[in-house]
Order: structure tokens, then C-alpha cells, then sequence
């Protein structure tokens, strides 16, 4: 792959135009900086950290690798005004933020050198982040684990418009775990694939090893987007999903859907390991993925796929 003809690598200093994502109780400096060192963007994911531990990732992340590196915000995080001052004070290079106003600190980022990228669920909110003066959008269909939009529109239905309402570069994310996926988003306008689920089931995951080989093992069918009233996310069923459907169908305010959620229930169920009671975040594509393997080797093997379906391709002419 020739980066110097792709927005994406030209745009972060990267190799290859894969992003891993970063995903809360996954994405600590071990992982980030393993596919920031293979090649690609290595994310830390700030949403489960408190500021003090994401300023220790990101200086074990800076004696980890020498390559570029980044920071996922969700905008919706508590204490933002301390992690952007931190991210901030430690130079963070790149910062990707979701799941609220890009308006909010895109210029702020922008005038420190910070080079910005906002996740979004429509071409309605990729407009505004054209407006808000982003670097990047990243399109994420509702395949994906994290936090989706309410629309539940498919990663191949959502590129389209996005590529047509914006010229800034473009990375899909939902439902990549392959280099055939990430051949398919390209052709939909993409210049850039953003991977979560395959990463967070990597090695160098700081998730528990119970979440990780229960989710080598999900099926068809075993994730449900769920807790659509409170931040749409993609479960899989256990006794807390159990829990929380029965809520939903019975119509429960969003204080009670809260109450139930309490304090710290995805860590109970990615980090800890309770998969009765814990929130089992992950994505539709973990039914594809059967073995944990290292960081470099999904880098790699992404990149193989990617290049031998384009020559596949370029033989079928009709």
C-alpha cells in the first residue's frame, strides 16, 4: 500500500490506515503502543481511566514506542476539563473524540498542534464536524461495540452519504476485523479502518482473559444493541443484558436503566471478568474471531488480506 497516495497515513504519520480503537478497559499503553510500533494508530482509551492513570498510560505509551499515538475521549466524560488539560500538558499528538459536540474542544485541541478526529453515527454529524474544523471523521455503523447511534444504520449504509456530505478524510469503524472488510469500507469512500472488537481480543488487551475467550467463543446472533435510552451499546446476553431488556420492555425511565447500571458495571464484566453480571461490551464481529492472537500479527495479517482481495478483485471484469 502506497501511503503517500492515503489521507489517512499522511495525515497521523502512520504506515498502514488502520486505527485501533480505543475502547474503555481494552485500550491501555501495552496495546496501543504494540499497534502504533506494527504499523498502525494505537488509541488509549481514556473513557475508563481516571486523569492520573491516563497520564501514566501515556508516558508508558511514549517509552513504548517512538511511533505516533492518540488519545480516545468520549466528551461525555466527567472530569473532560482535567483530561484534555492532561493530554494537553503531555503533547499528545492525535486525540479522537466521540459521543458529544465536536464544537466543544476541537479548536482548543486544534491550537495546541493536536491533530483531531470525531466518531460519528450520520451525515448529519459529519457535517458538523466539518464545521467544528476537524481533522478526520470516523463513520462508525452500529455493528461496532461501543457507543452507536440510535439510528442503527450498518456501516455500508452509512459511508455513502458521509463520503457525499464531506470532503475530510474518512475512516470507517464497525464491523472490520478483516482485510476483506476493510478492502469493502474502501470501496464505499473510506480511507482509513478503524478496529475495535479484533483488538480488544488481542494479547496485549488489558481486558480479562474470561471477557476475552468468552467472546472467541459468541456465535451469530449473541450481541444485541441494547440500553438504547440511556448510550446505545452492543451487549452480549448474560444476566445483566437479561436485566436490563426486561427494564426496556416494561418501559422503565432512563433514572431507573441508570440505577441499574451503577458505578463501574463495565468493568465488573471486560476488566474483572464477571460474565454474569457484568457489562459485556463487544462487537457484532466477535462471532468472526476465533483465537487470541498478538497486536502485530491482526496489524499484519489485515494488511495481507487487504492487498491480496484488491488483486482478486482486479481480475473480476465483466
Amino acid at each position: 500500500m502506497n501511503k503517500n497516495k492515503n489521507r489517512i497515513t499522511a495525515l497521523f504519520g502512520i504506515r498502514y490506515p488502520i486505527i485501533q480503537a480505543g475502547m474503555v478497559w481494552c485500550s491501555g499503553w501495552r496495546l496501543a503502543s504494540a499497534v502504533s510500533n506494527a504499523g498502525g494508530l494505537g488509541l488509549l482509551g481514556a473513557g475508563s481511566m481516571y486523569p492520573e492513570t491516563l497520564r501514566e498510560h501515556i508516558q508508558r505509551c511514549k517509552t513504548a514506542t517512538d511511533k505516533p499515538f492518540g488519545v480516545n475521549i468520549p466528551l461525555m466524560y466527567p472530569q473532560i476539563e482535567e483530561i484534555m488539560k492532561i493530554v494537553m500538558e503531555e503533547k499528545v499528538p492525535i486525540v479522537f473524540t466521540s459521543a458529544g459536540n465536536p464544537k466543544a474542544w476541537t479548536g482548543k485541541l486544534k491550537a495546541e498542534g493536536i491533530i483531531v478526529a470525531h466518531v460519528v453515527s450520520s451525515s448529519k454529524f459529519a457535517l458538523k464536524c466539518a464545521e467544528a474544523g476537524v481533522d478526520a471523521v470516523v463513520a462508525e455503523g452500529f455493528e461496532a461495540g461501543g457507543h452507536n447511534g440510535r439510528e442503527e444504520t450498518t456501516t455500508l449504509t452509512l459511508l455513502p452519504p458521509v463520503r457525499k456530505a464531506i470532503d475530510l478524510p474518512l475512516i470507517a469503524a464497525g464491523g472490520i476485523a478483516t482485510g476483506q472488510a476493510m478492502a469493502a469500507v474502501f470501496a464505499l469512500g473510506a480511507e482509513g479502518a478503524q478496529v475495535g472488537t479484533r483488538f480488544a481480543l488481542t494479547e496485549e488487551s488489558s481486558a480479562s482473559d474470561a471477557f476475552k475467550q468468552k467472546c472467541i467463543s459468541l456465535q451469530e446472533g449473541d450481541t444485541v444493541l441494547s440500553l438504547k435510552k440511556v448510550s446505545p451499546t452492543r451487549l452480549i446476553k448474560n444476566d445483566f443484558y437479561t436485566q436490563v431488556q426486561e427494564l426496556e420492555d416494561k418501559g422503565a425511565p432512563v433514572e431507573e436503566l441508570r440505577t441499574l447500571l451503577g458505578r463501574g458495571r463495565a468493568k465488573k464484566g471486560i476488566f474483572e471478568g464477571d460474565l454474569n453480571e457484568g457489562e459485556l461490551e463487544i462487537g457484532q464481529i466477535a462471532s468472526l474471531i476465533t483465537e487470541i492472537a498478538p497486536a502485530a500479527e491482526v496489524v499484519h495479517s489485515i494488511i495481507d488480506e487487504y492487498n491480496a482481495t484488491l488483486r482478486t478483485l482486479s481480475e473480476q471484469h465483466f
